[in-house]
This record gives C-alpha cells, structure tokens and sequence, in this order.
C-alpha cells in the first residue's frame, strides 16, 4: 500500500483528533425515550393510516351514531322488507352528469313463482342527497334536541337504503353505525379490565416470587387452559335473564376480559423478573424503597409500553369475541344491537344466497380488526425505537 494511500485523521491545532459525527445521530441522541418513541411511530404510515380509520369510526359510530344515521335504527318498513342497497350516482342512465349525488327509488313487485319481493330501480325519478339536512328528532350527544343529519333525502319517507334493509325493512346502515358503538366500546371496556388485571397480577408475580409467583401462574394456567368459545359462552349464558342492555353489555366486558387478562400478565411477569436484578432495582433496595414504591416507580413504568402495545392488540380479539358470542345469541341482546346481533341473520344460508348484504356489518368488523392491529403493529416498533 502506497503512503498516498494511508490517511492519517484529522489532527486539530491543539493536537487531538476531530471526529466527524453524523448531525443526525446527534440529534437522535439528544432525545428522551418518548421523543424516540413519537418519532419511530410516526414513520410507520400503515399505523398512522388505521389511526385515521379508527377515529373515523369512533366518531361517526361512538359519539355521533344519530347524527350520521339516515334513519330511526328500530325503524320498521313492511313495505321495503329485504330491499337491495341503493347504489349513489352522479351520472343517471342517460350519461348526464348531476353535481350532486342522488339514488334511483325503487319499485317493488311480488313475484308470485317465488313469492319473495323483487325490487327494480325507477330510472324516471331521482331522488337527490342532500348534506346536514332535517330528519328525525334526536339528542347530539345526548344533551340538545336537534333533527340535523350528515346526509339524507329531501323526504324523511323516501326510501334511502345505502346498504338495503332487512326482513323488518330496518336500515341496515343505520344499524350498522349504531351497533358499532357497543361493539367499538366493549373492546376498550374489556381491554381496560385486562390491563388493570394483567398488569398488577403480572407485576406481583414476577416481582415477589415465591409462593405468590406460584400461585399466581396456576391461576393462569387454569385459565389459559380453558377453551376460548365455550368457556365465554358458559359464562355468558349465566348471565340472568332480566338483566337490563347496560349492565349485559357490562357482564359480557367482564367475561371477556376475565380470560384475557391472563396472557397479558405472564408477559408483564417476564418483563418484570428482568427488571428485578436490574442496578436501579438493586439500589432503590440499598436505599431503603418500599416494595410498593419500587413496583410503582420502576417495574410499571419501565414495562408500561409493552402494556399499551399488548392492550392495543388485544382489542381486535375482544371485539371478534363479542361479536362471535352475539353470533350465537349469547352476547349482546335486543334493544341493544352489536354487530354481532346483525350478522345472526346470517346463520341461515337461503338469507346469505339471496340478500348478501345482509353480512355487510361483518365487513366492519373487518376493518376495524385491521385497523387495530396495524395501530398495534406501530405502538409494538415504536416501543422498540432503538431497532429502526
């Protein structure tokens, strides 16, 4: 090798060597473990993405379900029982633009080989959507009287079926946005329970051992043990008959979370054992911490976000539980509607083969599973910003 090409480093005036350091590391360094964590999440587009989807869905479904209903959710029609969905036009059959969306009336015939209804779009009458216009009375809230809605036609009698009715001539899509508040609310009900539950028996386990630690991981054991479907339905089932919607609603949160809690808690355990023997740990020991104050100031916050991780993704598991346990009639029970409730409909494959958008709720729960997980699935990288 030539001397040309040997390169010495840089050599300051007063003799010591320059290291170049990259801006960027420097600044990365200068963050706190939050910052770090802020900045790995919002790199990750797809969870930023199913963010947006779900506060969409809160919002419309959760907070302000009436307002973006179309029509009363117990709504009978006797005369559009099973009607297809209408589809939302901008151009009509003749080609025309029309700048504000509209949908085709329909006309409804029995067809007396059959005798089921069949419904034919009315091409020579439109029926125009209009924004915030009037329809039925509500609470915005459940505090003011107001009879203002996202969308809707310029007659509350006038057939509006986005995603058709049912075998009562119900609004599908209005049921749809309020069932999605039972079945969005009872996910974070049941996650609370669940990270309350795991959390302090995980952390006790792994923190006392022993004889506690002992008995605590049989009882999980035990539970874990447990056939996830018929141990929820047995429960469910027990659930007294003249219990009011609310405290059902409460009951099924309580069942699922009973179980779920479980897994969590084994995971905090092993956070928690690591943590332990940790140097901080040792010497809040030394220095004469109380086991409460060590458990409050260092074993739960250092394991806080791979809690909040784990409960995040645990909601998409307590709302396919609470839909399958109304699926089969043991969840949620009527007035209360879930979207486990509307897809019982579907148990009956003549239902499914003739009116398919009968399993449209499925189709939200889908969604807002996805979106859960891929929330999820940022919370669980950014938790670990020091890997990207």
């Amino acid at each position: 090798m030539s001397n040309s090409e040997i390169r010495e480093p840089a050599v300051s005036p007063e003799g010591q060597k320059e290291v170049n350091i990259d801006p960027d590391i420097q600044q990365i360094k200068s963050l706190s473990r939050f910052q770090l964590m802020k900045r790995a999440f919002f790199k990750n587009k797809l969870a930023i993405a199913a963010g947006f989807v779900l506060i969409i869905l809160y919002i419309t479904m959760v907070f302000f379900p009436n307002l973006f209903s179309t029509h009363p959710p117990f709504q009978q029609d006797r005369n559009n029982m099973y009607a297809p969905p209408q589809r939302i036009r901008f151009f009509d059959v003749d080609g025309n633009f029309n700048l504000r969306p509209f949908v085709y009336p329909y006309d409804m015939e029995l067809d007396f080989e059959t005798f089921q209804y069949e419904y034919t779009p009315n091409y020579d009458e439109k029926k125009f959507i209009y924004f915030f216009n009037r329809g039925f009375s509500y609470k915005l809230g459940g505090f003011w009287d107001t009879d203002i809605h996202f969308m809707g036609l310029e007659s509350e009698e006038d057939m509006f079926f986005i995603f058709g009715s049912d075998r009562m001539g119900r609004d599908i899509f209005s049921r749809i946005v309020h069932a999605g508040r039972v079945s969005l609310t009872v996910g974070l009900v049941g996650v609370a329970l669940t990270i309350i539950l795991g959390s302090f028996f995980g952390t006790l386990s792994g923190y006392m051992g022993g004889i506690i630690d002992q008995i605590i991981q049989r009882i999980i054991e035990i539970l874990l043990s447990f056939p996830t479907i018929p141990l929820w339905a047995a429960l469910a089932a027990a659930l007294p008959q003249d219990w009011s919607s609310i405290r059902i609603f409460f009951g099924i949160s309580i069942i699922i979370a009973l179980r779920n809690w479980a897994g969590l808690g084994r995971q905090v355990r092993g956070k928690v054992m690591s943590f332990r023997e940790s140097e901080y740990t040792i010497a809040a020991r030394i220095g004469g911490a109380s086991h409460l104050y060590i458990i409050l100031h260092h074993m739960i916050p250092n394991a806080f976000s791979h809690i909040i991780v784990i409960g995040t993704l645990s909601i998409p598991a307590m709302i396919i539980a609470e839909t399958a346990l109304s699926f089969l009639g043991l969840g949620i029970q009527p007035p209360m509607v879930s979207w486990g409730t509307l897809l019982e409909a579907s148990q009956r494959v003549n239902v499914v083969i003739n009116y398919p958008w009968i399993m449209i709720p499925g189709l939200f729960v889908v969604i807002a599973v996805l979106a859960f997980n891929f929330l999820g699935d940022g919370f669980r990288d950014a938790a670990d910003p020091f890997s990207s």
